[in-house]
This record gives structure tokens, sequence and C-alpha cells, in this order.
């Protein structure tokens, strides 16, 4: 378990910051970055979280925990073998299993969904292109540096997962409708 007896240590006020195993790396970094997108999806999921009211409560909360893990987990060096934390499979396929619980229950669809229609569905919207970003993020990081694999799967099944949660919670789906304003 973490133990974290001070929060400021001054130990970054040069634009540096510590990984796994000491290494210290720019804040700007893509290390960084990409942690950095996923603790900002982490947070939008916790004002979902506080704005549901069903049983998606406990998934999120779990996926939560998994957004940690992947934090932890870019974090950590591909070679350091003891005492790491690593996105597993069963994670990715835990979020399959949610993505086809939600989606039996979903009409096929005909367009693109607009994101909005309600404040939870608008807000798993967001989450979703926040999710986007992440896997941006983590792709270009796997560029330069060797990665767990995993990471990747599980973030992108996130995507798929959030979108059919924004359809399940939305009680007003509004479909693209294209060239709609085209005044010919």
């Amino acid at each position: 378990m973490v133990k974290l007896d001070k929060i400021y240590t001054r130990g970054g006020d040069k634009g540096f910051t510590s990984i796994v195993g000491g290494k210290r790396v720019k804040k700007s970094s893509n290390i960084i970055e990409a942690i950095g997108n996923i603790d900002e999806l982490n947070a939008v999921i916790g004002i979902i979280i506080t704005n549901l009211k069903t049983k998606h409560k406990a998934v999120l909360k779990n996926i939560q925990n998994d957004l940690f893990d992947i934090g932890a987990d870019i974090a950590t060096p591909i070679n350091k073998k003891k005492n790491v934390i690593r996105i597993q499979a069963q994670q990715t396929l835990y979020i399959e299993h949610e993505i086809d619980k939600i989606n039996k229950n979903l009409k096929p669809l005909k367009s693109f969904i607009l994101p909005g229609g309600d404040k939870i569905s608008a807000l798993v919207h967001l989450a979703r292109t926040i999710n986007r970003r992440c896997e941006i993020s983590v792709v270009k990081l796997n560029e330069t540096l060797k990665i767990n694999l995993e990471i990747l799967k599980y973030i992108n099944r996130l995507s798929d997962y959030l979108f059919v949660l924004a359809r399940q919670t939305n009680k007003r789906e509004v479909l693209w409708k294209p060239l709609k304003n085209n005044l010919k």
C-alpha cells in the first residue's frame, strides 16, 4: 500500500518528478502526460459517480481503481519485475463483460449519437472523449518507451464501455443528421 506522509516535497519545483524506481523525468515527458490524462479521466468518472443513481456506480468505482493501476503500470519501467502493479487481461475482460450486459438492452444504432441528451449522458460522453486523449497519449508513449500492451487494450475497451453507458443512461438520445443545416 502507498503511504503518503507529506504532500509537498519540493522535489518537483524545477519541472521534474520521480517515477517508480526513483528515476527523475521531466513533467512534460510522455510518461507524465499519459498519467495526467488518465488522472483527468478518473476525476471526470468521479463526477459521473456522484450524479448516478444506478448499479453502474460499482462498475465505475472498479474502473477508477483500474485507472490508478494503469498509472502505476505506466510509471513502472517494463523491465522491473518484482513488486509491480501491471494491468491484467482479466481487467479488460471485466470491461467487455459490462459492455455486453449494457449493449444487449440497447436498440441498434442507425446513426452517430450527438453527445448530450441529459446531464449524465453528456458527462459520460465527456469521459469518453477524455478517454480518447488517454489512448492517444498512451499510444504515443508506446512509440518511444516499451509499455504493458494490456494498457492499450483496456483503454480502448473503456472507450466502448463509456459509449454504451452514455447510451444506456440517456433519456433523450439525439442522432446525428448529416448535412442537416446545409442551406443550399
